[in-house]
């Protein structure tokens, strides 16, 4: 195995390394602290940055991160949603489940919006929950701009002036799908922002988190007539004006991230499961065509997801027509700017540097250095590609839990050593592998990602 160079691991603050490593060990994916243990994804994250750029510039764009369960696709996500907070967007998340979807009736489809707005994400308050702040920041952004063209705050003709710059900007906003009533809640909440009215403040963000489930409840809440609320159907073209919202307010776009979409393919419905891929289809084609500016969708999933041709993506031609791999895209030829972007296994040589980071920054959060040496990282590496199909199936996710596992063991039984420790787990797998080795080879067969010939394809 080549050596990697030596990385010298900077000054983590203890509450991010805290987590980050509880993270790690129990196979979750870190919500801060990314960036630390970020190695071998370069061109992927150089690509989702190119993104970026491209909703900096107000177009909207597409992408469909495909990857095992451990892969490092939600890591991948989480680390793309730090960037982009550091560069002034506004970020949202969500995971679907059965009770969330992208298409549904009894309130699956708008859950999955409330757990977005749940997670809007700003700069400034980069954990979630910043919708209130977002709309505070806008607010105090033209104050300033009215004072700067000479207008005192304390003059008479400062409200009038303020509140026909918040008009303004409404305007451009209502001339989009939902934008007029849109517009008008955020008009009523500016004006209950500076009116101290919490009660009225309180219903407008009800109705733009869409959390009224009928319009009289939201009219009589609300004190004015609003012709839709946010619904099943209808909640993707709100998305879409809190792009066009968000850039008018001055960050530089939306971005969504939307994971586990794996729960798609296993919808048994057939009606209801092409519904959702009817959703993704139209959202497809409003970022790639121009009519989402300033939003960037990113979905991950797993190879089942996006290439089963009974119950994934490739079961629905007018995706599989747009996903699938062109007959010229080899084996051994990288391609990172069309929609779909599949996670490579990590080399041998990122393992070992992933194993190496933990190692340093696991000695940084305990205040001593784990009794493992070098030469023993190597040992372990070696003991995880040795089973069965961890060749091509190896997923970081498995690998550092295990090597938390080892360096948890270590650190809290002083008479322990590494080769009593991973040499016993050796001992007590070897006889159970034996006989699951064939069964684990032809998992591996099944899931990994492959290429399908025009012959292959069920129409």
């Amino acid at each position: 195995m080549e050596r990697i160079e030596e990385y010298q691991v900077p000054k983590v603050p203890k509450r991010i390394l805290t987590s980050l490593l509880a993270s790690v060990s129990a196979g979750v994916v870190p919500r801060a602290g990314a960036p630390y243990i970020a190695i071998g994804r370069r061109d992927e994250i150089a690509a989702m940055l190119s993104d970026l750029e491209a909703v900096n510039e107000g177009s909207g764009t597409m992408r469909f991160l495909i990857g095992r369960y451990g892969s490092g696709k939600s890591f991948l996500m989480q680390l793309i949603r730090g960037y982009a907070l550091e560069r002034d967007f506004l970020t949202a998340d969500a995971d679907l489940s059965p009770e969330r979807r992208l298409y549904g009736t009894g309130g699956s489809g708008v859950a999955t919006y409330r757990e977005l707005m749940k997670n809007l994400a700003s700069k400034a308050s980069p954990d979630g929950g910043a919708l209130p702040r977002v709309i505070a920041r806008w607010i105090t952004t033209l104050q300033g701009r009215v004072v700067a063209s000479g207008i005192s705050a304390n003059s008479a003709a400062f409200s009038t002036a303020l509140e026909r710059e918040v008009l303004g900007t409404m305007q451009e906003i209502e001339s989009l799908v939902g934008g007029f009533d849109f517009a008008r809640v955020v008009t009523a909440y500016y004006r209950a922002y500076t009116d101290g009215d919490d009660e009225r403040k309180s219903a407008c963000l009800r109705w733009l988190r869409g959390e009224y489930s009928t319009k009289s409840e939201a009219r009589r809440e609300l004190g004015f007539q609003v012709s839709v609320i946010i619904d099943d159907d209808n909640w993707y073209d709100f998305l879409k004006l809190w792009a066009a919202l968000a850039r008018a307010m001055g960050y530089r776009g939306l971005v969504v991230f939307i994971d586990e979409c794996v729960n798609l393919y296993k919808i048994s419905h057939r009606v209801s499961r092409e519904n959702n891929y009817e959703k993704i289809l139209s959202m497809f084609n409003d970022t790639l065509q121009g009519r989402a500016e300033g939003l960037a969708l990113i979905l991950g999933g797993t190879p089942q997801f996006l290439e089963d041709t009974r119950r994934g993506l490739f079961s629905y031609e007018a995706l599989r027509s747009r996903l699938c791999d062109s007959r010229f895209a080899l084996e051994g030829f990288k391609n990172l700017i069309g929609p779909v972007i599949r996670l490579r296994r990590l080399s041998d040589d990122e393992l070992f540097a992933l194993i190496s980071r933990v190692t340093k920054l696991y000695a940084q959060n305990y205040g001593e250095e784990p009794r493992i040496t070098q030469e023993q990282m190597v040992e372990f590496l070696k003991i995880c590609l040795g089973r069965a199909g961890a060749d091509s199936m190896i997923t970081p996710r498995e690998m550092l839990r295990d090597y938390m596992t080892v360096l948890n063991i270590l650190m809290q039984n002083p008479n322990a050593s590494f080769e009593s420790v991973v040499g016993s787990a050796v001992t007590l797998k070897t006889d159970s592998d034996d006989g699951e080795k064939e069964e684990e080879a032809e998992r591996a067969s099944e899931t990994a990602p492959r290429k399908y010939s025009i012959d292959e394809i069920e129409f």
